[in-house]
């Protein structure tokens, strides 16, 4: 494992697909300072000032590894067990991979493949948060915590190290447990938006293989293996 940080760069994920490419090994990582063309899910601009986490690192698939699309929920265990050290007791995750406190986005994730190279970047809100019109967010400074980003990341690559290990090892229901357990209780009220369909539900947990299970309230199921959710 080594981490190199940099002062500014476009995004961390993409260079780190760059180096992947190029023969990057498993468990590189790459920081930034600031970044100027971040991402989120589906596109969205990832707001980037000098002062939080901007971090990816990669992982090469192996024969046997658990399903890559696993990974997603791997790396939000890994990270919500990282901020609980700073947060104790307040961090929640929510479907699939965002990390909250008192219902505000602390923290998210995003994935990039390229044949045996997954990129997992993550990007935390350690000194600033944005002020967003859908959804609240909130800070680690917020929250009255010093830490910087320089030391989280090495706190939670050690971290994410060793799930990896446990999903190699025991599979991915090892993984899925402790995301259950970390996630907000079933029969919590979500609102799902999937395109320009809302579906208003409450939790059921997730499937076998990590789809977030709905129910509706006619009291049917719906597996749901995309979308945007909302907590009230």
């Amino acid at each position: 494992m080594s981490i190199r940080t940099i002062v500014e760069t476009g995004s961390t994920n993409a260079d780190l697909l760059h180096l992947a490419a190029h023969g990057a090994r498993e468990g590189e990582w790459l920081r930034a300072e600031r970044q100027v063309a971040g991402r989120g899910r589906q596109g969205r601009v990832w707001e980037s000032p000098a002062g939080n986490l901007y971090a990816s690192t990669l992982v090469r698939l192996r024969a046997g590894d658990p399903p890559a699309a696993s990974l997603a929920l791997l790396a939000a265990v890994a990270l919500h067990e990282a901020l609980s050290l700073y947060v104790p007791g307040r961090a929640m995750l929510k479907w699939p991979n965002d990390v909250m406190v008192d219902g505000a986005k602390l923290a998210g994730i995003l994935l990039e493949r390229s044949g045996d190279a997954v990129v997992i970047g993550i990007g935390v809100n350690v000194a600033h948060h944005p002020v967003l019109p859908d959804r609240r967010t909130t800070s680690l400074a917020a929250q009255d915590c010093a830490i910087g980003a320089a030391t989280l990341v090495e706190v939670l690559a050690d971290v994410l190290a060793r799930w990896i290990t446990r999903w190699r090892d025991e599979g991915f229901d090892v993984v899925r447990r402790a995301w259950l357990a970390a996630a907000h209780p079933v029969g919590t009220a979500l609102s799902v938006r999937d395109g320009e369909t809302r579906l208003e539900a409450l939790f059921d947990g997730l499937d076998a293989d990590g789809a977030l299970v709905l129910r509706l309230a006619d009291g049917t199921r719906r597996v749901m293996h995309a979308g945007d959710v909302f907590l009230p």
